[in-house]
């Protein structure tokens, strides 16, 4: 039996040009999949949900997140990046069990549906056993989004992963809630070679690969080499320059942007507006919450703000499209999710416009740029399944899970010899 839900009565903001806005709409859902966007739809059959006073928009794709680290929240504020590496890799990870992985990850996870990100990218690099990783699966699949696990190498090591590749490959094929991508380590990590074989393997296994990249000039080597791909996210890439920023736009490939742990940590401005002028439409994602807020919304204001600064060239349409069409496009979901289209899964937030830091909402897409917090998501449904109502999430027992988040939390920073109070500054050795 067909499965319908109308969502009516809503300000919907599409992401399709071919849709476009609509400032009174409805939406109609059949088994989680959206068949129809108008001013009014006649759907007596259909389950009603009523979106007046909501602003209805596709769902955030995050393709960057470290959700492992969860349970350290807050606590890198004020570190730069080696103070962060220190920490979260050579002092608290080792210390990491599979059940605090999973602990982490669940949270991290409900924590990006509840602030309406229905796709995130779980970059994955605690790299312990096969414990470890399957866990970190366990918690994607046990939280109701659309996620996608990234499996990297552990920081700083060369060893192969293609047989931890194949293993959770076969565990993952693809065709659920939860999919899989290759964390590449990059030349500077592993040498040409491995990245080659990597990305062969990638390719064999159908998989997208994501790297992170800072230094000038690894860009040219990879291009020299021919091993740029259209399958390739490429994070950050603060410091390469403004050709390299051409020629992975020749490449077709994707580059994601973390602005509010760039800036923070020290790796400078973010490459924006040199992105777009290189013909590269970028993303954006959060990175890791030790040190930033885990929603997209202070995400894209980061980086409106400091490329508005800049040079004035951007627009808060553009940022939606950074954190919803395109980031999907990076994903290789552009044809399932990321804008409201009949067609693609009903990946969709419901937004409230009633609320006192955002009425009255005269241009939505600016005040969602410009204004929008998580307080603002009231629904929030992934392929058609509600998995947040009247602002609380679905089927959720979070009190048992703050409580054993916090007991993680505790017993690796024991073991860690860390302190909690605010007090823990990591001190690396100076080269």
């Amino acid at each position: 039996m067909t499965k319908k839900t109308l969502l009516t009565g809503g300000t919907v903001v599409s992401m399709d040009p071919a849709v476009g806005d609509l400032e009174r709409g409805d939406v109609l859902i059949e088994d989680g999949v959206i068949v129809e966007v108008a001013a009014h739809i006649d759907a007596p059959d259909a389950e009603m949900i009523d979106a007046t006073d909501r602003i209805v928009m596709p769902g955030f794709v995050d393709n960057h997140r470290h959700s492992w680290q969860t349970a350290f929240r807050g606590v890198g504020a004020d570190w730069t990046f080696p103070e962060w590496a220190l920490a979260m890799h050579r002092t608290v990870k080792p210390h990491y069990r599979p059940e605090d992985v999973y602990a982490g990850t669940l949270l991290g996870r409900l924590e990006a549906l509840h602030s309406g990100v229905t796709t995130m990218l779980d970059w994955y690099h605690v790299a312990q056993t096969h414990d470890h990783e399957d866990a970190a699966v366990a918690a994607l699949r046990d939280a109701p989004g659309r996620s996608i696990f990234c499996l990297g190498a552990g920081w700083g090591t060369a060893d192969s992963v293609d047989a931890d590749i194949r293993r959770v490959r076969s565990d993952l094929p693809g065709d659920g809630l939860v999919a899989m991508a290759f964390g590449l380590r990059g030349p500077d990590d592993t040498g040409m070679d491995t990245v080659a074989r990597e990305l062969k393997l990638a390719a064999e296994l159908g998989l997208r690969t994501s790297l992170h990249i800072e230094a000038a000039g690894t860009v040219t080597d990879l291009h020299e080499h021919g091993l740029l791909r259209d399958t390739t996210t490429f994070v950050h890439a603060n410091g390469i320059s403004d050709e390299e920023l051409r020629m992975l736009a020749d490449a077709g490939s994707s580059l994601s942007i973390s602005p509010d742990v760039e800036l923070k940590m020290g790796f400078g401005s973010p490459v924006t507006g040199r992105a777009l002028a290189a013909g590269l439409r970028p993303t954006l994602s959060v990175d890791d919450v030790p040190s930033v807020g885990g929603d997209m919304f202070s995400t894209m204001r980061t980086a409106f703000a400091v490329q508005r600064g800049l040079d004035g060239g951007l627009r808060s349409r553009d940022l939606l499209e950074f954190a919803t069409i395109d980031a999907a496009g990076s994903c290789g979901l552009g044809a399932r999710t990321g804008s409201i289209t009949p067609g693609k899964d009903a990946d969709i937030v419901l937004l409230r416009t009633d609320d006192l830091t955002v009425f009255p909402v005269t241009d939505p897409v600016g005040t969602v740029v410009s204004a929008g917090h998580p307080g603002l998501v009231d629904t929030v449904l992934v392929a058609g399944q509600v998995v947040k109502r009247d602002g609380v999430l679905v089927g959720v027992d979070l009190p048992a899970l703050r409580t054993r988040l916090l007991a993680s939390r505790d017993r690796i920073a024991a073991a860690a010899g860390v302190s909690l109070d605010g007090t823990w500054h990591p001190r690396p050795e100076s080269k």
